[in-house]
């Protein structure tokens, strides 16, 4: 080969080598996102939106919350899946959350703790359209974030009137809270916001418990007179048989029984 034929082949050269390193890199990038698509779980996806970082799980069919959530993640849309439940530290590993959409879902339970890590940043929790009857309180503890709790069937009763005064309410969501069942009839079909207007349901439940304690106390005093005047009666008895059994003694033998018998006493 002569120099002007090695001239000529080096751009060539480097020209192929420099494809193939394109190659190489596009097959890596695409190998990557195959790879990161395939982790999320069927019918989710990320997006951005406004500038913040969203994952969308909308109508997915989901049965519990995807483990596989990008933690960068500063919208997550839930809704309208089949969810039943919120088991503890469910989104621990999402510290920049910032709005959360749990609605039309099938939640009943909320464990103590599900939104454990959610406290510095999430705004805004969706939770309406579900299937919650009671939450506790203790659910919500140390959360900031403006809940919607509307369209549930509801249990108004002393745990739902601490739960209301627990958390912040969405604007306009409180007329969505209605009373599906309650511990007074006269209440169901009523806003919860409504009926506590008049009723307070924890005082009541207090009056009901004293009530309650009353009875039991009246109780045991009652079981244990009926011990005492049982047992005093009893000795009584024992004590008239005794004298007749005496009595039916000859005189001296009946006078030592007597002093045996007083001197046993003392």
């Amino acid at each position: 080969m002569t120099a002007a034929q090695g001239v000529l082949l080096r751009p060539i050269t480097m020209g192929l080598l420099l494809q193939s390193l394109f190659l190489l890199l596009l097959l890596l990038l695409l190998g990557s996102c195959l790879h990161t698509a395939a982790a999320f779980p069927k019918g989710c996806y990320p997006s951005e939106e406004e500038g913040l970082k969203t994952f969308r799980c909308s109508n997915a069919q989901l049965t519990e919350v995807p483990r596989d959530i990008p933690n960068d993640t500063n919208k997550l849309y839930l809704d309208f899946n089949q969810i039943p439940f919120l088991p503890r530290d469910a989104f621990q590993d999402l510290p920049l959350l910032l709005e959360l959409d749990l609605s039309h879902n099938a939640i009943t339970r909320i464990e103590t703790g599900a939104f454990q890590g959610l406290a510095e940043h999430l705004h805004s929790l969706d939770l309406s359209s579900n299937r919650l009857i009671s939450v506790s309180k203790d659910a919500f503890s140390n959360l900031k974030a403006k809940v919607n709790l509307s369209n549930n069937p509801w249990l108004c009763d002393c745990r739902l009137q601490e739960l209301i005064r627990a958390v912040e309410l969405v604007a306009d969501s409180s007329g969505g809270i209605v009373c599906d069942s309650s511990t007074q009839e006269e209440h169901v079909g009523k806003a919860f916001l409504q009926v506590i207007a008049d009723t307070d349901f924890c005082n009541m439940y207090k009056k009901t418990t004293d009530i309650a304690m009353l009875v039991t106390m009246f109780g045991w005093f009652a079981m244990v007179i009926s011990y005492l005047v049982y047992y005093v009666r009893q000795n009584q008895e024992d004590a008239r048989r005794h004298l007749e059994y005496l009595k039916s003694l000859p005189s001296k033998q009946r006078r030592s029984e007597e002093s045996s018998t007083i001197s046993t006493v003392v």
